[in-house]
């Protein structure tokens, strides 16, 4: 589940990045690198996802979906440069800790 959120994650990063050179044209939808990651990237996650929900509940493994978001936000500092104001910090603090309420609520 962890290495579908992982790599999962750097689909929105590589789609931010082909949202540059985007249109509608598809000989250049198959060009755009970036696009074709970001795809490979969710397609990647999903697929790991599915075999999780064999061993676990439905409850409890999506919402450890939203570490991905937490990741998205790391992700993109670091590789898109942006930056990160005090509730953007607030949010991802309130994001972890439902995560772990929702751990120990299953334990």
């Amino acid at each position: 589940m962890l290495i579908g959120c992982v790599v999962g994650s750097f689909g929105p990063i590589f789609m931010k990045k082909a949202a540059d050179g985007f249109s509608l044209n598809i000989k250049k939808i198959l060009k755009n690198k970036n696009l074709l990651k970001g795809i490979a990237c969710y397609a990647f996650g999903t697929i790991v996802f599915i075999p999780a929900l064999k061993g676990g509940d439905l409850s409890v493994l999506y919402p450890l979906v939203s570490v991905s978001y937490v990741l998205v936000c790391f992700y993109s500092m670091k590789l898109l440069n942006e930056k990160m104001n005090c509730l953007k910090w607030i949010g991802i603090m309130i994001i972890m800790l439902g995560i772990a309420f929702i751990g120990i609520g299953s334990a």
